[in-house]
């Protein structure tokens, strides 16, 4: 049997609320018996908590995430320092940059990640990064900023920003966009790059792989994700998973 790392799964969103218990099992039964939960907000942090606290195998991450700008206030920042104290506590996350949904002031967003990138330096955690059409200044500011680890999840730059990510330090997370018959640039990516710098994921509600195509997503459906980058590799299944497992373990401390 497989033995997978989900390394990006909203699972205390409320689409799971009727089935949560049942969502886990179907996960455990295809090998995927680890998941990493970032939070995107104040609002959740005590449900994820709870979460981890309840599950074994769950991993707790706490942050501000750039599409709830809306919600963030000062006094969060100051308390996300005790929260990532907490006991299971793996990554700073899910913070970012998203200059792609209109009405999120860049400034502030700026701000927000910048300041969570040196708490998460000051307690020597990783960070799970949000990048959408943001890499080149996510790239530059985690150059400026220096001495940092972690993913960019939901990778879809280019072939040159993977490899100065990779040079950073950082992996590159990916979940169903690679079974996409026509996601030929992050198909390229994952062909060429280097294993130990590749993390498997489902984001989770979000981003079915295209065999459940509009359904909810679910951690169980990383075995599509899994199946994809071997085929793209010409690599066994059992190898990819190994490296991968092996790669979240080392990042995240599992």
């Amino acid at each position: 049997m497989l033995d997978l790392v989900d390394t990006h799964a909203h699972l205390d969103d409320a689409s799971f609320d009727a089935d949560r218990a049942a969502m886990f099992d179907r996960s455990s039964e295809t090998g995927v018996r680890r998941w990493i939960v970032p939070a995107i907000d104040r609002g959740n942090w005590e449900k994820v908590e709870e979460m981890a606290a309840s599950r074994a195998g769950v991993y707790p991450a706490f942050g501000l995430h750039p599409l709830f700008l809306e919600h963030h206030r000062d006094t969060h920042l100051d308390e996300l320092p005790t929260w990532l104290e907490k006991e299971g506590t793996v990554a700073v996350g899910e913070i970012g940059l998203d200059f792609y949904v209109d009405g999120l002031d860049p400034g502030r967003q700026r701000d927000l990640f910048v300041r969570q990138l040196h708490v998460a330096k000051e307690h020597g955690l990783p960070v799970i990064v949000h990048a959408r059409r943001a890499f080149e200044e996510t790239i530059h500011t985690l150059r400026r900023i220096g001495g940092l680890r972690g993913v960019v999840h939901s990778f879809s730059g280019s072939e040159e920003q993977a490899r100065q990510l990779f040079d950073l330090g950082f992996h590159i997370g990916i979940g169903g966009p690679v079974t996409y018959d026509r996601a030929n640039r992050i198909h390229r990516v994952i062909a060429g790059m280097p294993l130990e710098w590749l993390l498997l994921e489902t984001d989770a509600p979000d981003q079915p792989c295209s065999r459940h195509r509009g359904e909810r997503n679910e951690p169980a459906y990383m075995r599509d994700v899994l199946r994809a980058i071997s085929t793209l590799r010409d690599a066994p299944e059992t190898d990819i998973a190994a490296a991968t497992t092996a790669n979240a373990e080392r990042l995240f401390g599992l």
